[in-house]
């Protein structure tokens, strides 16, 4: 179902899957969308470097309060790594900071990339990019690098579910790899670009990135960012509803009349027993999400996030 919920219609409410173009910030993306929408209540899960291209995840009215749940879910890059050239963002926006002999290149075999993407794959411990955003001291850490500061960032733990070459091109002292990756939120794929260079003593880094998934959403089902500004599709065409978007991250949990109010009111509920306890989408009887909540292997459910059914822009 697409659009608003009946309760909503005053405000658009929802999720949007925006295709980015490249060349924009994801706040970029949010403040366009704000116009297009003519609300303010607009939000975004998961940065997109201006370099980056697809699925950005978008948030408008009360639906925003979904987005810290869109956040964590898994992730699906399509992506070209150079080797044979390292940059100091590890990207292809980067100055050059190495570039290895054409010789060694151009005699590294398919296996030792292979290799090296093995090892780059399943639970891994990953250092972001020193121009990435997280934060040191209050700081971004792209903020300290371009002024000039040493940055130290500590590996974090990541999972790289899948990371596929579809296709190897080789050029005098260069090797481009056309790959798909799979992987967990928070996995920064510049370095995996930078890691597997590294690991064949030749540098690396990343010249395209396109994420076409985030969690159950696809890019195949995104709305490009000029359709929406430009007015030849409109952002409540092209909503999901709130109920939808949240079915499909969640199991749905479906109350009756009562408990949907006491669970409005921010009451305790007691149920059966789930097949799988943890975070639900709770939808009243008439279709409307009421809260995301945790539900025990007991039976008790408590609210995690609250959906007010009208909220004041």
């Amino acid at each position: 179902m697409r659009g608003n919920t009946l309760d909503d219609v005053s405000q658009p409410n929802g999720i949007l899957l925006v295709d980015k173009p490249q060349g924009l910030t994801s706040h970029d993306v949010v403040a366009r969308v704000r116009r297009a929408a003519g609300t303010r209540k607009v939000g975004h899960a998961g940065t997109l470097d201006p370099m980056a291209t697809g699925l950005l995840i978008i948030g408008v009215g009360t639906a925003t309060r979904l987005l810290t749940h869109v956040v964590g879910t898994g992730k699906v890059y399509e992506a070209t790594i150079r080797l044979g050239e390292a940059t100091v963002t590890d990207d292809a926006e980067g100055e050059l900071t190495e570039k290895a002999d054409a010789a060694v290149v151009d005699v590294i075999v398919e296996d030792a990339v292979a290799a090296g993407i093995r090892a780059l794959t399943g639970p891994i411990e990953q250092v972001p990019s020193t121009v990435s955003a997280i934060k040191v001291d209050g700081k971004r850490a792209y903020a300290r690098a371009r002024a000039g500061e040493t940055v130290e960032l500590k590996a974090r733990p990541v999972t790289i579910d899948a990371f596929d070459v579809s296709e190897l091109r080789r050029m005098p002292g260069l090797i481009d790899l056309d790959v798909r990756v799979a992987c967990s939120s928070g996995t920064y794929i510049r370095a995996l670009a930078r890691d597997l260079g590294a690991g064949l003593g030749i540098g690396g880094h990343l010249t395209m990135l396109r994420r076409s998934a985030v969690g159950p959403f696809d890019v195949v089902a995104a709305t490009p960012l000029d359709a929406l500004v430009s007015g030849e599709v409109a952002v409540a065409d092209v909503l999901l509803a709130p109920t939808d978007a949240a079915s499909l991250l969640f199991p749905r949990l479906e109350l009756d009349v009562q408990q949907a109010v006491d669970l409005g009111h921010g009451k305790k509920l007691q149920v059966d027993a789930p097949a799988v306890p943890g975070i639900h989408a709770a939808v009243a009887p008439d279709g409307r999400l009421v809260a995301l909540v945790t539900v025990s292997a007991t039976g008790v459910v408590r609210v995690e996030t609250g959906f007010p059914a009208v909220e004041e822009d």
